[in-house]
């Protein structure tokens, strides 16, 4: 099963000294409060977000996914989970 990789966006907004109030910003959310929610696994990132979260990390959304999930959906691969 394909897991979203939490513990990557974490350490990418650490490495470029990003807060969680510049994520919270950039993803249009209420405070620092609510984005660490979802960066600890309490809520889930929704679909949307993905595009903002990669921007903003300087990252592929391809990033956030373990088990090499963007590598098979480029081969058109099928992806059983």
């Amino acid at each position: 099963m394909n897991q979203f990789n939490l513990r990557f966006i974490k350490q990418r907004r650490k490495e470029l000294s990003k807060t969680l109030q510049d994520m919270a910003d950039a993803l249009d959310m209420k405070n620092a409060s609510s984005y660490m929610k979802y960066e600890n696994g309490e809520y889930s990132f929704k679909a949307t977000h993905l595009p903002m979260l990669a921007n903003e990390l300087e990252c592929g959304v391809e990033n956030f996914f373990e088990n090499d999930f963007a590598e098979i959906a480029k081969k058109g691969g099928v992806i059983t989970t």
